[in-house]
């Protein structure tokens, strides 16, 4: 991805001098792209140190140390989220609404937001609460520096996920969707909560195509990256590897196929007037 001598945002927080801890890491390139994007389907970056890597080998970061690769994914990921802003700035000055940015806080270990207490495995998230996005960006370092790959437009795509869930958030769909707990079954709320991932994958698509006509950000490469990343990780293959076999009713972030429609979609359309999850049949 071209990232390097372009525009930072100002929204970070910077909240990384924590106590370090130990990480496991392992399984190769194909490894490190199917953790990345393992994260942002809500998984336990734990569980998925784990399967990678039973030997677990163990890498130790010291009590707020920071490593010249560190401070590079800060900048890296400063300056997707500069170009969320852009592209979401635009969409919605154009659509006749305002656009306000969420806060983006780098984190070690443990965090507290408006939604909680977040240890490590939680891994990066949105809290509506205080729209902010939460980002262990020193686990990631570590993933990189262990794989010796870039893997930065896998990562630049779950920043945009995250971020597709604050647009829901200012658009009240979310708030629509958390009104429902309580009121229907485990199961319908698995079912709307698929429907509002596939939407983020869907936005995170948008912002892949606007991002791409306005800055011209992608390198050979990064969409097959996170295209193979995505169909490798969906609710279906993971219940697969973890547990030998599959159960629909308690999906959460939709299939394989599901997230690969919908991020294609939002990437080949541009258009987020496309990306209703909730009033079709056919996810």
């Amino acid at each position: 991805m071209r990232w390097r001598g372009r525009e930072r945002s100002d929204n970070v927080e910077d909240r990384r001098m924590s106590a370090g801890r130990k990480m496991s890491l392992g399984g190769g390139l194909g490894g490190i792209i199917i953790a990345i994007i393992f994260i942002i389907l809500g998984g336990n970056p734990k569980q998925v140190l784990q399967l990678l890597d039973p030997g677990n080998s163990i890498v130790q970061t010291q009590p707020g140390q920071k490593t010249t690769q560190d401070d590079e994914l800060t900048q890296f990921i400063s300056v997707v989220l500069q170009d969320t802003e852009d592209v979401w700035n635009k969409i919605f000055k154009d659509s006749g609404r305002t656009y306000r940015e969420p806060k983006l806080v780098l984190f070690r270990q443990s965090v507290r937001s408006a939604c909680g207490f977040s240890s490590a495995a939680t891994g990066p998230f949105y809290c509506p609460a205080d729209e902010k996005v939460y980002i262990d960006l020193d686990f990631l370092e570590q993933m990189l520096r262990r794989f010796r790959s870039s893997g930065d437009f896998a990562m630049a795509y779950i920043l945009a996920h995250e971020v597709g869930h604050h647009v829901q958030k200012l658009l009240g769909i979310m708030d629509k969707v958390d009104s429902q707990r309580g009121r229907v079954s485990q199961r319908k709320l698995n079912e709307l909560t698929v429907r509002l991932e596939l939407q983020a994958d869907f936005l995170a698509g948008i912002w892949v195509h606007h991002a791409q006509k306005m800055k011209n950000i992608l390198e050979e490469g990064d969409v097959e990256e996170a295209l193979r990343a995505v169909n490798a990780v969906g609710d279906d293959r993971i219940q697969m590897k973890q547990q030998g076999y599959v159960v629909p009713d308690s999906f959460t972030h939709g299939t394989s196929a599901q997230r690969l429609k919908w991020f294609r979609k939002g990437m080949k359309t541009g258009d987020p007037n496309l990306g209703d999850t909730f009033s079709t049949n056919n996810l």
